[in-house]
């Protein structure tokens, strides 16, 4: 079990790169059909679409800023929050 965590907690922590270099990628005017650009976004959407559409259905208007990205970080915490204490 220990491995599992292990495992899950290195695939978050990628993710969570991901994440964070969407956000600074969204902040840039580049085109995102390019390589990086793209990789990124395909990475990210599967993680982000379903954040972004529980703030829809609670109705939160955040205008500008999306934070889509920071209930996801927060999921992804509590997640392995919860898994760290059924194993150790």
């Amino acid at each position: 079990m220990i491995v599992f965590y292990k495992a899950i907690n290195i695939l978050f922590d990628i993710i969570e790169v991901f994440i964070f270099i969407r956000i600074f990628l969204s902040f840039l005017p580049i085109d995102y059909r390019s390589g990086f650009s793209r990789f990124i976004y395909d990475v990210t959407e599967p993680i982000l679409r379903p954040c972004s559409m529980i703030l829809e259905r609670l109705g939160i208007d955040t205008g500008f800023l999306d934070f889509s990205p920071l209930l996801a970080l927060l999921f992804m915490n509590l997640i392995i929050y919860i898994l760290k204490i059924i194993i150790f």
